[in-house]
């Protein structure tokens, strides 16, 4: 497996096979903003909407492959505020479901804490959905549990669900 940053030409590129990879997940019942089904188009339409992000530098995103196929994604959102330029925040880290229980969240988490930290970042934030196996993952990375929103997010299939926020400090503090 390989993974890569993507420019935004390099993300326009592939807008289709990621677009794959958040049906999948949604379909699997991860809780990304999305209510399960899922529409392929509005899965393009939104990774379309995250080019521009990517071409201002507001957005990172990864992309993991297996071959030629993508198989898991991660970004990070950079605020634009001037007191907050030293934090990041960690989104939509995805798995596609037949590519898990290989250790390619845990990379792909080690990656966008190390791009983080290597471009002046020494703080990431996240939100996820309480009791997910995604809490497990931060959980034993050494993220730090902040506390839990209750009703924060509906879950795929609609039902409220709370959602647990979690730090980490990088970089040289």
């Amino acid at each position: 497996m390989t993974t890569t940053r993507l420019d935004a030409g390099r993300l326009l590129d592939l807008v289709e096979e990621l677009a794959g990879l958040l049906v999948d997940t949604v379909d699997g019942g991860a809780s990304v903003g999305f209510l399960a089904p899922l529409d392929r188009a509005e899965a393009v339409a939104w990774w379309t909407e995250r080019v521009a992000g990517v071409a201002a530098g507001r957005l990172a995103v990864w992309a993991a492959h297996d071959g030629d196929r993508v198989v898991g994604t991660v970004g990070l959102e950079f605020p634009g505020k001037p007191n907050s330029r030293h934090r990041a925040e960690l989104v939509k880290l995805m798995v596609h479901r037949d590519a898990r229980g290989r250790g390619l969240g845990r990379g792909l988490l080690a990656t966008a804490e190390e791009a983080a930290a290597a471009a002046g970042v020494t703080l990431l934030h996240l939100d996820t959905e309480t009791d997910s196996p995604a809490e497990h993952l931060y959980r034993t990375a050494g993220w730090t549990r902040a506390g839990v929103i209750p009703d924060y997010a509906a879950s795929p299939a609609g039902v409220l669900r709370p959602t647990t926020l979690y730090y980490k400090r990088v970089g040289a503090g």
